[in-house]
């Protein structure tokens, strides 16, 4: 697996911050919308899991998702205009 490929499954196991995403010269634009988009919907997942008390999430990672979107943003992609696939937080 590549670094990529791995970027796009896990990318908290990557990037410590989303900015980190946009300073990664390897990757193509493209490739930065994915893993910001597969970021966003972990961290989604996450606030899900939390509402059902199933997780605990660290306070500063409550900030996470908005950061991701702010750095799509960059990308010049306005929210997150993917279709997710369904779940309990739409």
């Amino acid at each position: 697996m590549t670094n990529i490929e791995k970027a796009k499954l896990d990318p908290s196991s990557i990037y410590r911050r989303p900015a980190d995403v946009l300073k990664d010269n390897t990757l193509s634009r493209q490739d930065k919308i994915d893993v910001l988009r597969s970021w966003a919907y972990d961290e989604r997942e996450k606030e899900v899991a939390e509402e059902e008390n199933m997780l605990s999430i660290d306070s500063n990672n409550k900030d996470y998702l908005d950061e991701i979107l702010k750095t799509l943003h960059q990308l010049g992609i306005e929210g997150d205009q993917t279709d997710p696939p369904p779940t309990k937080h739409g």
